[in-house]
């Protein structure tokens, strides 16, 4: 697919500046495919890697469906718990994080500083979660998870910004570290 994509575009590997590399949070086994393939293709074209935030995707998408100024993304991140990122509207609505990424127990997120509109695919997994907030909630976007389009947005502003690794420096988003591990339950 990609071969036929750049033969689509008449471009070369070599001719591109970088691969843009949704880096997570997500499932280990897709977090590792990607960051395979990206590292493959920049070692071998000579090329960085731009890695971006599928969280921070998902609320660039967001940012296209609603006129907000705060959205927070949730995914599902299985065990009970949640990966979450908070995003302010930026320039040409790109979004802003407001905070580092988090994993956290669903039943325990609770964003109450202001309204925000919801995106994300955790939302309705967790409908505990919603309702826990359901009073900062100003909407929800029709948006579940991050599409290739607003990863290249983001890639470009990381790019014109400095934000490229080598192939060699890449670490993937993980924010849990170990899948065996029991999650806690706060007590």
């Amino acid at each position: 697919m990609i071969g036929e994509l750049l033969a689509e575009s008449d471009l070369g590997l070599s001719e591109l500046h970088a691969v843009v590399l949704g880096n997570g949070p997500g499932s280990f086994i897709g977090m590792r495919i990607g960051a395979s393939v990206a590292q493959g293709l920049s070692f071998g074209a000579g090329i960085d890697i731009v890695p971006v935030s599928s969280l921070a995707a998902v609320a660039a998408e967001a940012f296209t469906h609603c006129d907000a100024d705060c959205v927070v993304v949730v995914q599902d991140a299985r065990m009970n718990e949640v990966y979450a990122g908070v995003f302010e509207r930026g320039d040409a609505h790109l979004p802003i994080s407001c905070g580092n990424e988090e994993i956290v127990a669903a039943a325990a997120f609770s964003f109450a500083a202001r309204q925000f509109t919801a995106a994300g695919a955790g939302w309705d997994r967790y409908p505990d979660l919603k309702a826990a907030n359901q009073d900062n909630i100003s909407g929800q976007a029709p948006v579940s998870f991050p599409d290739a389009r607003h990863l290249l947005a983001l890639g470009r502003r990381g790019f014109d910004a400095g934000e490229s690794v080598s192939p060699a420096s890449l670490a993937p988003a993980y924010l849990r570290t170990k899948v065996a591990e029991i999650p806690s339950t706060g007590n």
